[in-house]
């Protein structure tokens, strides 16, 4: 065993890069290493870094730089995005020790015990994304977190002109049905009850394999698994929203009436310019069909403001289109220019000012509407609330529409179902009482 042994891993991106990540940790823990907290000195140190844009990748330079700082004499070793699209970046960083791109991770646990043992020059190994594999991984350690993420699929076949990220995950792989149920019972085993599926593109899943078993078809066989309460999914592209998608899922109990969709613009002008695959008239009639057929349904969406050539107009129409579709969150993004990708290359950039007053004005907006949304959850309304943590005064959770809720309590619940009376709304959360 290696208790004696201490390591970090530290996460940058997205919910896949989260799941990788807790997978690399398990399994250090399987092998007797210690896992630390970040910032304390440790023997091995593993940075799982992002690339979706050029802010990541600062911020990715920058992490590594400073675990090197916190522990000097630590195994470096460097995965992820920024690593696959820069490996001559990140090996020429003073200090790290090994660099990988996203195809091996499930190897690195064994190669840091390895490079524990004989360590020299910067060694960069980066295998292949293109290969069509799936790098499958599993579960490592007991799961102790309330929800626990499921990587069903990696990489994506789009083309979008703003993103490099095809570059960094290559195209669309999924892992079996067997594998995925698999980790679900196992999961479910050591007391967890809610899974996320997602994947780089979650509504690809299905894609490469070729029997026609898709998405929907994956969802239903999760939620036969015993013990597993809730299923929610990663972000979807709304032309995955389609009536034969809703109608295969709209009778699955334990798939919880919340979805987070890629939409980026509310334009159809604006859309086609990124060079994504609906139209605003496709995203509002797959929209309203999902609210028809899932009751209480919430959804969230991603929307970048001032792409390459958005207009006054354009934005006028991105506001109009989220004012009447009623998205109870936004996370809103000033586009940012990310070199190697088309749109970094377009004319009519969008001055920064811009950007930064229509995100603000979208913001404003939105604010408004959830004010509206979030009376219908007031006075009395009584839904079921998985808990997650405790402060000492107060337990934290989510509805099944994944609207947060607070409430008043003497201990714990974390991991569990309660039914709960909410009574009003303030700073973010739902303040409830438990039943």
């Amino acid at each position: 065993m290696n208790k004696n042994i201490s390591a970090t891993v530290l996460t940058l991106g997205c919910r896949v890069n989260q799941y990788e990540s807790d997978y690399i940790m398990e399994e250090l823990d399987r092998l007797g290493v210690e896992i630390t907290p970040h910032g304390k000195e440790c023997d091995i140190c593993i940075i799982n870094t992002c690339s979706v844009t050029a802010e990541s990748d600062r911020k990715s330079r920058q992490t590594i730089r400073k675990c090197i700082k916190d522990s000097p004499n630590a195994v470096i070793i460097v995965t992820g995005c920024f690593s696959q699209i820069n490996p001559e970046q990140a090996s020429s960083i003073e200090g790290v020790h090994y660099v990988c791109g996203n195809n091996i991770k499930s190897q690195i646990p064994k190669i840091a015990l390895e490079l524990l043992e004989k360590r020299g020059a910067c060694v960069t190994s980066m295998g292949s994304i293109y290969d069509g594999k799936f790098d499958v991984m599993g579960v490592g350690a007991p799961i102790t977190r309330t929800r626990a993420f499921i990587k069903i699929e990696d990489g994506c076949d789009s083309k979008c002109a703003y993103c490099i990220i095809p570059k960094a995950r290559g195209s669309v792989r999924s892992n079996s049905c067997e594998n995925i149920t698999n980790e679900v019972k196992k999961i479910a085993e050591q007391g967890c009850v809610e899974v996320v599926l997602t994947g780089i593109v979650t509504a690809s899943y299905g894609k490469d394999l070729k029997n026609g078993f898709g998405l929907a078809e994956l969802i239903k066989e999760v939620s036969k698994i015993e013990g597993i309460e809730r299923i929610r999914l990663g972000s979807l592209d709304p032309s995955s929203i389609t009536k034969d998608f809703v109608d295969k899922i709209k009778g699955i109990k334990k798939l919880m009436p919340h979805f987070h969709l890629s939409m980026q613009s509310g334009c159809t002008r604006t859309l086609n310019s990124m060079r994504r695959k609906y139209s605003i008239d496709m995203a509002r009639a797959g929209i309203r069909y999902l609210k028809e057929r899932i009751p209480d349904l919430m959804l969230s969406a991603d929307v970048i403001t001032g792409f390459p050539g958005e207009s006054d107009e354009d934005f006028s129409e991105t506001l109009k289109f989220f004012y009447e579709e009623k998205f109870w969150h936004l996370h809103i993004f000033p586009y940012s220019i990310r070199k190697g990708t088309e749109a970094s290359l377009m004319k009519n950039q969008v001055p920064d000012p811009v950007k930064k007053e229509r995100l603000k004005a979208l913001q404003a907006q939105q604010a408004q509407i959830k004010e509206e949304l979030v009376k219908k959850y007031t006075d009395g309304y009584e839904t079921s609330v998985l808990f997650e943590t405790f402060d000492g005064e107060f337990v934290y959770g989510h509805t099944p529409n994944f609207i947060e809720v607070k409430a008043p309590a003497g201990e714990s619940f974390s991991g569990k179902l309660k039914a709960v009376r909410l009574l009003g709304y303030e700073n973010e959360y739902l303040i409830g009482e438990i039943i």
